[in-house]
C-alpha cells in the first residue's frame, strides 16, 4: 500500500485534453443512455480517427467504452458533453449529436 494520495485523474476518470471539440447534448430518449445506446454510441465513435470522452457531472469517460457510458447513469432529461480531439472531431461530434437526437434510433419520431 502506497502513501501517495489518490490522484484526481485516477478518481474523476480520463481527462479530456484542452483544445477538445466539445457539445453538450441533451439524453432524450425513453431508456437513457442504457446498454443498446450505449453500443449504438461506440459503434458510432469508431468509425472515426478521433478520440471521445463523455462527461456526465463529474465523471468522464472513454467513448468506446460500453460499460463506462452505462455507468454515467445518463437518464431521460440529463445532459452530457461530448469531447472529441484528432482528424475527424468535428465529424465524430456531427453524428453523435445526430444519433443522440433520433433517440439512438430505438423509438418512433
Amino acid at each position: 500500500m502506497s502513501d501517495d494520495a489518490p490522484s484526481p485523474e485516477n478518481d474523476a476518470g480520463p481527462a479530456v485534453p484542452s483544445g477538445a471539440v466539445s457539445r453538450e447534448l441533451p439524453i432524450i430518449n425513453k431508456r437513457g443512455l442504457h446498454a443498446r445506446a450505449s453500443a449504438k454510441f461506440v459503434q458510432m465513435v469508431e468509425r472515426f480517427n478521433a478520440e471521445v470522452w463523455v462527461t456526465r457531472g463529474s465523471e468522464t469517460v472513454g467513448g468506446t467504452s460500453i460499460m463506462g457510458l452505462m455507468m454515467l447513469s445518463a437518464g431521460p432529461g440529463t445532459t452530457i458533453t461530448v469531447s472529441a480531439i484528432g482528424p475527424d472531431a468535428e465529424a465524430a461530434i456531427e453524428a453523435i449529436t445526430e444519433l443522440v437526437a433520433s433517440k439512438f434510433n430505438e423509438e418512433g419520431t
